[in-house]
């Protein structure tokens, strides 16, 4: 039996004894890390001075009328700084950080003063400042650690890495992050700012239409009845009592009108005996009985006791008109600072917020307030609508 030997290259190396190609000991992430980590330093000097000459100019002509301005341009420019250090984290550290909402430009609509105050309670700002103040004595560090570690610490150099950019991340989403709750506020109040603009530009609009369609068109007439009982006053006094006793009746349902619109403004009885009363009123022009209990020892502020009383008064009509229900109930209550209604009917049930423009206008101007509105309406019914409205006492409001 023949041994066979291994074959040789011709260099006399056996196949099974090459070596692997040339290449890097630390990967990209690796070096990636290190770059960050060298460049902290030259980073933290910027910084550091700036925030120090800033703090300085700006505190120190407080006294004087351009301190202010300087000091919210100063802060203006650490968001700069700010979205630098961010941008140098998403590259070199991979951090996923989104930028903050920028501020509005100074002297907008709410004039220049707001808008400087505006600018010197910046949060952003001021979270900036307070990282480029603290990162020098990190950046001397990490710069010395780093640096000496290329040449006496190489082997565990990746491991020495990831531990302090592990703490660069940490300072990177505490302090340059966005707030995601103060972030998600923003918006929210700026898309229920424009909802209150536009359901009361609305209102607006339904009044006037109400007021020219109705009490001012009864109001001509009742003139112009008037004018022409004047004439046959003397002439044909049978005729002209006619008319008087026609612009009389003129007059009682032109009054009803305004009656009719000034409780859909507000009516007297909510401004004057409260929540209780106004939806035993509302609930006696239902053409379904209607149950009322309200357990409240107090009266909210207006504006909210307002909203509740056009919620349930809305639902009420909605049991009016569309649900078939013989019966019908409204419960309101206080949990915390809280104020909940309930309205439920054993209707056909089938309600939603695609259903129509009523629903969703409802939850649009309670979503203004921050209010919740919930409805539970399946098929064949029961339904069950669920209100929830922020709670001020009446005495501590302005």
């Amino acid at each position: 039996m023949t041994e066979r030997l291994p074959s040789s290259s011709p260099s006399g190396e056996a196949a099974g004894d090459r070596l692997p190609p040339v290449r890097f000991a630390f990967d990209w992430h690796t070096w990636k890390e290190i770059a960050h980590l060298l460049a902290n330093l030259p980073m933290a000097l910027l910084g550091f001075v700036y925030v120090v000459t800033m703090l300085f100019l700006g505190f120190g002509l407080t006294v004087t009328v351009i301190g202010f301005p300087m000091l919210a341009a100063g802060l203006l420019g650490a968001r700069q700084l700010g979205k630098l250090e961010r941008a140098r984290a998403r590259a070199l550290l991979g951090v996923r950080i989104d930028e903050p909402s920028p501020l509005p430009l100074l002297g907008g609509r709410n004039g220049f003063f707001a808008q400087l105050w505006s600018g010197i309670k910046d949060p952003v700002g001021w979270r900036t400042v307070l990282y480029d103040f603290i990162r020098l004595p990190w950046g001397v560090l990490t710069f010395s650690i780093t640096l000496v570690s290329l040449f006496v610490l190489w082997p565990v150099l990746p491991f020495v890495a990831r531990g302090l950019t592990n703490v660069d991340r940490a300072m990177v989403r505490g302090l340059l992050s966005p707030s995601d709750e103060l972030e998600r506020r923003i918006a929210e109040l700026e898309s229920d700012r424009g909802v209150v603009v536009d359901t009361a530009a609305a209102d607006m609009r339904r009044i006037e239409r109400d007021l020219h369609d109705g009490a001012q068109a009864r109001l001509v007439n009742l003139a112009m009845g008037l004018g022409l009982a004047k004439e046959k006053l003397l002439e044909d006094p049978e005729s002209a009592a006619v008319m008087v006793s026609e612009a009389h009746g003129e007059v009682k349902l032109a009054l009803q009108e305004l009656r009719d619109l000034a409780r859909g403004i507000h009516p007297a009885v909510l401004t004057d005996r409260g929540l209780d009363a106004a939806l035993s009123s509302v609930a006696s022009r239902c053409t379904v009985p209607v149950k009322v209990t309200a357990d409240l020892d107090a009266r909210p502020v207006a504006a909210i006791e307002g909203i509740a009383y056009f919620t349930v008064s809305e639902l009420l009509q909605n049991i009016s008109k569309h649900s078939g229900a013989r019966s019908a109930s409204v419960d309101v209550w206080r949990a915390d600072d809280r104020l909940l209604i309930q309205v439920w009917d054993d209707g056909r049930g089938g309600a939603s917020l695609d259903g129509g423009t009523g629903m969703r206008g409802l939850a649009e101007r309670l979503n203004a307030v921050d209010g919740l509105f919930v409805i539970d309406s399946p098929p064949g019914g029961p339904t069950m609508v669920t209100a929830e409205l922020p709670w001020r006492d009446r005495s501590a409001a302005p």
